[in-house]
């Protein structure tokens, strides 16, 4: 296969949340270029690949976005399978996109592979359903980090009557709390802080709207971590049924 990257999703971090896609994907591929975030157990699906190292992560040292590219066009132009390998879905504040239209503007071929994210995988091990008759009639992702620090609608957002699921939150907590609570939001809303999203290391607190900053400081809650904001987030735990290979 020549002049082609595969951009995979790898999931919320659980190895078993894998697609079946993402694995053909792997299973071809003779260079592999790894998110930070993405559970180093999936590369048992590569074994003769190259791996390299590509993070980029908030508050880190971050392998530069233009390296990035070149590195994927350089072996793509060799006739290498190339796999770049992201955390969740590529396309959910995973820089999919760009990445897609860069390549396609030199020549080479992409094909997008589904990843869970880990806003839905996080929720659902929590028990919460991110949508609810009745509750929550849709769930909004949005990102609290921005690449030139522009505001989110807040106030559209606290009105807006969704399930809020906000990613990379964790350092602006209390300019979350503030901005909704001046667009309207209740102060006793309902939010879920979920750490680790589907590892087994997976930790989750509840607080509500006014209080999920404290919440937060007495859980020792850290990165990479989200926050589900709404009614959904204090509905009784589902009965999962727990299944063990």
């Amino acid at each position: 296969m020549s002049a082609k990257v595969w951009l995979v999703g790898a999931g919320p971090g659980d190895p078993e949340l894998l697609t079946l896609k993402a694995v053909k994907a792997l299973n071809q591929a003779e260079i592999v270029m790894i998110d930070d975030l993405v559970n180093p157990a999936v590369l048992e699906h590569c074994p003769n690949a190259r791996i390299m190292p590509v993070g980029k992560r908030g508050g880190c040292r971050s392998t530069p976005q233009a390296f990035i590219h070149r590195l994927m066009l350089r072996y793509a132009r060799q006739g290498k399978c190339v796999v770049r390998l992201k955390g969740g879905d590529p396309c959910i504040f995973g820089r999919g996109s760009e990445e897609a239209d860069w390549l396609s503007e030199h020549g080479i071929e992409v094909e997008m592979v589904n990843g869970i994210t880990a806003g839905l995988a996080g929720a659902t091990n929590c028990g919460i359903p991110l949508t609810l008759r009745g509750v929550a009639r849709g769930v909004t992702l949005v990102t609290a980090h921005t690449q030139d620090d522009s505001r989110l609608n807040w106030p559209a957002l606290a009105q807006s009557g969704t399930t809020l699921v906000v990613y990379m939150g964790v350092a602006k907590l209390a300019e979350i709390r503030e901005s909704l609570l001046a667009g309207g939001m209740r102060a006793d809303m309902p939010v879920a802080l979920i750490e680790n999203a589907s590892l087994p290391q997976q930790r989750e607190c509840r607080s509500s709207l006014a209080t999920m900053q404290q919440a937060a400081h007495d859980f020792q809650l850290k990165s990479p971590a989200i926050l589900v904001i709404g009614e959904v987030a204090a509905e009784p735990n589902m009965q999962l049924a727990t299944i063990s290979a």
